[in-house]
């Protein structure tokens, strides 16, 4: 039985004529395979829903989270598969516990572990078009859970390493991923290929095609991804292994984020355990700490301590530092004029330079840095936030990307 998965996203089944434009997409591929479809719900569905959580609680039950905010999915699959009735097709709408979806882990971060087969194989066998609920599954207690947002992408994934589909594709609103966003630079060219672990890095630092436990799932379980528009007839991005691709280029995208803040703490005692007693409690808090740079401690007694975190956290990290009796330090700084910017390539593994290339670009073109970061195949800086529209555009020239 030849397979293919197709997930939509929330844009592209975001109005009547997007899901009546997408039910075209839907009926060529079934002229050739048996047809799995994941939906997301429609685009701001989702957002109202967690507005109405909020409006009845700040602390409003995880649990009722889940079978709040997965309700916007039950719509878009009903429409779509209405759609496809209408148009002469065999089509229904199925919801995790019909399945059934079985994930473990907390409300709202679930991970799918095991999908029951039978049901969905059963009515791709006469010929029917499931139109699968994504971003949502039930736990062991027969509670809705859901996957987190971008969760149908992990969905789509996961069907097709259950159903050993030929395809797993993701539809959007963009042709594909990009060397960077295109909406800060217009010579941003369509990546053809790119490997797990460069998407992977692109996801994680600030690209927002894909979220990057949907392409660790990808990557696990070596399913291969493509990426096009629901809006245009071109070909996308091939997310695969890096064997699959052939590419002379040494860096493959830039990333950058706008949500950073950088907090220093000045004059900490310098002693082991230190940057434990900081860090242990921002984790407890769910805050999570990216680059992180500690200047060498001329006297051996005190030492100045720099990371950065997403600035919609930055009041809870200000609050929890300071309620914080393990640590001393002389003062607290907070800079949220920041943005990091990375390169990213598995080129850079085997090719010396790219260090000093990139920061020459950058000295050139008078922007600081601040803060480093680095792993084999990504090289992150945090500058100025006014500056990245042009550190951007300096980055793409230096690694001939507009070419």
């Amino acid at each position: 039985m030849k397979i293919v998965v197709l997930k939509f996203g929330g844009t592209s089944v975001g109005s009547i004529k997007r899901i009546k434009k997408i039910s075209d997409i839907i009926k060529q591929y079934k002229k050739k395979y048996k047809v799995i479809v994941l939906s997301s719900a429609m685009s701001g569905v989702t957002n109202e829903l967690v507005k109405k959580s909020k409006q009845i609680s700040k602390n409003f039950s995880d649990a009722e989270y889940d079978a709040l905010v997965s309700a916007g999915e039950q719509m878009s699959c009903s429409l779509i598969a209405g759609q496809l009735i209408e148009r002469g097709q065999k089509a229904r709408s199925w919801l995790a516990w019909q399945i059934p979806i079985i994930t473990d882990g907390k409300h709202k971060f679930a991970r799918i572990n095991q999908i029951k087969k039978k049901n969905i194989l059963n009515y791709l066998k006469i010929g029917g078009i499931p139109i699968v609920a994504g971003f949502q599954g039930i736990n062991y207690q027969n509670r809705i859970t859901t996957i987190g947002r971008g969760g149908t992408d992990a969905s789509a994934i996961m069907f097709a390493k259950f159903f050993n589909a030929e395809k797993c594709i993701i539809y959007t609103d963009v042709e594909g991923v990009y060397t960077t966003d295109p909406n800060k630079l217009k010579s941003a060219k369509k990546i053809k290929e790119i490997s797990y672990e460069e998407m992977l890095e692109m996801a994680s630092l600030g690209a927002k095609v894909m979220q990057p436990h949907s392409i660790q799932d990808a990557r696990l379980n070596r399913i291969d991804i493509e990426v096009k528009s629901s809006f245009k007839n071109k070909s996308g991005t091939l997310i695969t292994k890096r064997k699959n691709i052939i590419n002379n280029k040494i860096i493959t995208g830039i990333s950058s984020t706008q949500n950073d803040a950088k907090i220093t703490l000045l004059g900490v005692k310098d002693k082991p355990g230190i940057a434990a007693s900081i860090f242990k409690p921002l984790s407890e808090n769910s805050i999570n700490v990216d680059m992180v740079v500690q200047n060498i401690s001329a006297n051996g007694k005190e030492t100045d301590l720099t990371f950065t975190i997403k600035s919609d956290d930055l009041n809870k990290a200000k609050k929890t530092i300071i309620e914080n009796k393990k640590i001393n330090f002389k003062s607290l700084l907070i800079d949220k004029n920041v943005s990091k910017i990375s390169i990213i390539g598995v080129g850079m593994v085997t090719t010396p330079g790219v260090t000093y290339k990139m920061f020459q670009a950058l000295a050139e073109k008078k922007i600081n840095i601040q803060v480093i970061s680095t792993s084999e195949i990504k090289i992150s800086v945090l500058i100025n936030k006014k500056n990245i529209r042009k550190a951007i555009k300096a980055l793409h020239k230096e690694f001939k990307l507009d070419k």
